[in-house]
């Protein structure tokens, strides 16, 4: 029997935070149980009470603990397996900088870098039209947030830190699918976020996870 089952979409970037974690934990026992977005099966009821809000991913142990939503289960995974991306808990100022760092990404980066997924891969793929004007102001706000990103990858290597981490890999799903969108030059045009995705990019954890994603634009 697996450690536990992982539901989740390939092609979401919230799942692909979690398959990226295991990837870089090295940790394979589980079960991938695939949700089919096309036909709705996020809302059924088998899955709302796995994620009341009808979305993805969500892990299930044979115990019948349940937890919803990706950055929670990165986490959660990280401490239960002793994945190596995580401050240790009796380490207060390191924890508390990796939750700042943490608010940063869902906040500044994560809402911007969402709205251009949303508009031109989600809305394409269940076929309706893109809001241009939505992904002009997302794209400004998020080259605003990467110009301070830039700045803090200029005093250390990783946005946790000096060594690769969780909220590293928070970032790398939805950047990648942005990128692919056709907005690489927020990556390119700012040199210091640029070689922190080469640094990301050379893990062979990360090429696994590059290699072996699904998403077309």
């Amino acid at each position: 029997m697996p450690a536990f089952k992982l539901y989740g979409h390939h092609g979401s970037t919230n799942t692909e935070r979690v398959l990226l974690t295991l990837l870089e934990g090295g940790f394979t026992d589980y079960e991938f149980v695939p949700i089919d977005l096309r036909t709705g099966e996020h809302k059924s009821p088998e899955h709302i009470a796995r994620h009341p809000m009808g979305k993805v991913p969500a892990i299930t142990f044979p115990d019948g603990f349940t937890l919803a939503e990706s950055r929670p289960i990165c986490k959660y995974l990280a401490r239960k397996y002793s994945f190596p991306l995580i401050p240790p808990a009796s380490n207060l100022e390191a924890t508390a900088l990796f939750e700042q760092a943490e608010c940063f990404e869902t906040i500044y980066f994560g809402e911007p870098a969402g709205k251009i997924g949303f508009e031109k891969f989600a809305k394409k793929f269940i076929g309706i039209p893109t809001d241009e004007a939505v992904v002009a102001n997302a794209e400004k706000e998020l080259g605003a947030y990467l110009d301070v990103a830039s700045g803090l990858l200029q005093k250390q290597g990783y946005f946790g830190g000096e060594e690769f981490g969780l909220i590293d890999i928070y970032y790398i799903p939805l950047l990648q699918r942005v990128s692919l969108c056709g907005y690489g030059d927020l990556i390119e045009n700012r040199p210091a976020v640029k070689a922190w995705w080469e640094r990301c990019t050379s893990r062979p954890a990360v090429q696994q996870f590059l290699k072996e994603s699904t998403f077309k634009p």
